[in-house]
Order: C-alpha cells, then structure tokens, then sequence
C-alpha cells in the first residue's frame, strides 16, 4: 500500500470512529416527484442513517430562511426490526459556516396523519395536513436565522412505502436521530452539536429521540431536548375513553393509536377489540389525514365511547401503550424544556405535570414552563421566545 493509500485509509478509520461528517458528500440526485419517496429495491447497503439520494425542496415545505433546503431519502431501521427508508427535509442557515459546522435542531412534527399524503415534506398550500405543518414554518425560519441548521423527518411509513407506527417511541426516535446523521452526511458542514425538539407527537418523539441517543447516534453531542406539549399518560387514557359519549376529535386521535399498535404489537389483535362501528371505518384512519379521520363522513360523529366493543379487555393494550408510547418512563441523560399551555385540550396539562414529575424522579434535568390560557397549537408561538432563549444557551449559534 502506498503512503498516500495508507494515509486516506486512516483518515477514513478516523472519520467512523469520531463519527465526523464526510469530507465530500458523493449522494445521488433522487427523481423528481412522488417517485422520489420510493427507495431503490434492495435499500443501498449502509448502516442507519446513511444517505439515499437528495434533491432540492420544491413546494411549501420549503423555510424561506434558510440558504439551501434538500428533501432527503435516508435509511433507518423500522418498528419491526427491518431496515427501511424514510424522508425528511434538511435545511442550511445563510452567511459562513462556523467553527466546528451548523449546530442542528432535529424537529419531529406534530400529528399530521398516517397516509402518505400527509407527510411534512409533501406540504403544499393545498394539501389536507398544511395547517398542521405549517404553523411550525415561524419558529423554525427564526431558528434558521439565528444560525441553526433545521433537520425535520417525516418518520417511518410517513410518505415512504409502509405504514405509520403513530406515536411508537422507538421508531420515531429512531427516524430523528438519523436524519440528523443522514443530513451530516449529505452536507459536510454540519456539526455533532444537537438540540432535540418537537411539539405534540413530535414532543413525545424527541424524548424518545432523547432517550435513545447515547447508544443509537453516540457520535452526535446532544446538548438537550425542547418538547412542547407532549403527549404521555396514554396508558391511563384509552381505558378512560369508555367514559366519554359525546362525538370528539379524540376519536380520531385514539384510532391512529390503536393502529400503531397494532403495527408495534400485532400481537394484541388490536383490531379485534374494536367495535363494529370502528371497524367499518377503519380504513379512513390508513387514508386520510388529519382532518379527514374526524370528518363526519369518518369518526367525527362517532364518541371515544363507542372505538372499543364493550367487553373489550383494554388491560394488555394499556400495558402495551405504557412501554412502547409514553415517554414518563424514559431515563434521559441531557436536559429537558417542557412547554404546556394551561387551556390545551388535546395533551391536557395534569398529565404533562405527571410527566415532568415522572421526569424529574428518573433524575432528568427538566424546566417546565406552563403558559396561561394558551390552547394546544398556540403553545408554540406563547413559548417561542423563551425556548429560542433556552435553545441559545444550552447550543450557541452565531448571531445575525
């Protein structure tokens, strides 16, 4: 072997060994349009979070802060063990790479849906999941601004072939930690310093994200993890649903859980504990997005009451949900910010005080902020400032 060869390979052992980016991202252009979203059979050989193709960011999902967006098809391991393909969006800050390369916020969305339509990097003016992705753009643009590379998945099933594991922990922990790794490797100027956050499904994500970093992603520094509103305690709640009789957009949101489930767990027949009516409109739930499962052509009019036949046993669904969907039994090792508005009706404030304080026994670094009088979605705008302030402190960017 040649001195220049030995030289190259030694670089390259010290690169997998430190984790560091590439030195010249070599990923190939991906086609245009839906096909983008279907991998090559078989997956290209690499580990987790290795780089598919790219191409650039063309509709709504678009940050216009941001100097360069990138859609991105990257490999990550599925709820079943498997690996798979999943798609997110990278988007790089204006002005001169810093000292050491962009520190990066990896987003996970709130609930958008489970079809594939409803996937963030799919977001145009039009499609039935825009306002559930675009009241994010704000903050995120401001983030852009204040330096920050912004790396947003669209978690398994989420517009690649297969379906979308709702709120299973691992699997969505999993989809944002290597994009973060997939996002480094297409753009080299990318650094390992990393703040985790989310809002919603996306809040309980990050936790989990949170969770799983020191073993799944060790090369990446995670510096702490932002979650607004997230969802816990769910092991707690679908028994209560028995109790509820009036129509609600609850319904919805219980369904979408059931079928996660049933995608984690198969074992639980979760589809044999539904009732008739459930059943039959079940399909929508694999359809539609959002707003179309709680249309009162789906399971609008249809009350948390009436999901469940009544001699249902829910005892090993609850256990299920406990272990694999609520982050009050995680060990996370770097800081945690939890922002909670006290008039939130979707993830109600009792269960994320349960939450930190679940948190804060398993000796996790927490800051709760509740906001008074603020609903669910409008968390994110109520705690803009104060999480932006968090953020800058817990990961210095440069100002603009």
């Amino acid at each position: 072997m040649s001195r220049a060869s030995l030289a190259l390979t030694l670089a390259a052992a010290a690169l997998a060994a430190t984790g560091a980016a590439p030195a010249a991202a070599k990923v190939r252009t991906g086609p245009g349009g839906d096909a983008f979203y279907t991998p090559p059979s078989p997956l290209p050989k690499g580990t987790h979070g290795t780089a598919i193709w790219t191409r650039a960011v063309t509709n709504t999902a678009k940050l216009t802060s941001a100097r360069t967006n990138r859609l991105l098809l990257y490999r990550s391991t599925g709820v079943d063990g498997r690996p798979i393909a999943v798609s997110g969006t990278v988007s790089i800050p204006k002005g001169k790479t810093p000292k050491g390369g962009w520190p990066v916020v990896t987003w996970g969305h709130g609930t958008t849906g489970i079809a594939d339509e409803c996937a963030p990097s799919r977001d145009t003016a039009t499609n039935p999941a825009h306002p559930f992705n675009s009241y994010i753009y704000p903050l995120l643009n401001s983030w852009l601004k204040r330096g920050y590379a912004v790396v947003r998945t669209d978690y398994e099933g989420l517009g690649t072939p297969g379906d979308h594991p709702y709120l299973i922990g691992s699997s969505e922990g999993r989809s944002m930690l290597d994009m973060v790794r997939a996002a480094r490797r297409l753009d080299p100027k990318l650094g390992k310093r990393v703040v985790i956050a989310g809002h919603s499904q996306g809040g309980q994500a990050a936790l989990f994200a949170a969770r799983l970093a020191p073993s799944w992603t060790p090369e990446l520094q995670v510096r702490g993890t932002i979650a607004f509103a997230p969802a816990s305690h769910l092991s707690e709640q679908i028994p209560i649903t028995r109790s509820l009789k009036d129509p609600s957009p609850l319904t919805g949101f219980a369904v979408m859980i059931a079928r996660g489930l049933e995608l984690a767990q198969p074992s639980l027949n979760v589809r044999s504990l539904l009732s008739d009516r459930a059943a039959g409109l079940f399909h929508f739930v694999n359809e539609r997005c959002l707003l179309g499962v709680i249309a009162d052509d789906a399971f609008g009019k249809v009350p948390p009451s009436e999901i469940f036949r009544s001699d249902a046993d829910l005892a090993p669904v609850s256990r299920a949900l406990d272990a694999r969907v609520d982050p009050e039994n995680l060990k996370i090792r770097t800081p945690v910010r939890v922002e909670q508005g006290t008039s939130d009706t979707t993830v109600l404030p009792v269960f994320t005080g349960q939450l930190v304080d679940a948190l804060k026994k398993n000796r996790t670094r927490v800051v709760y902020r509740t906001y008074a009088k603020v609903s669910h979605g409008d968390v994110v705008n109520a705690a803009a400032r104060d999480s932006t302030a968090w953020l800058r402190a817990r990961l210095p960017a440069r100002r603009r």
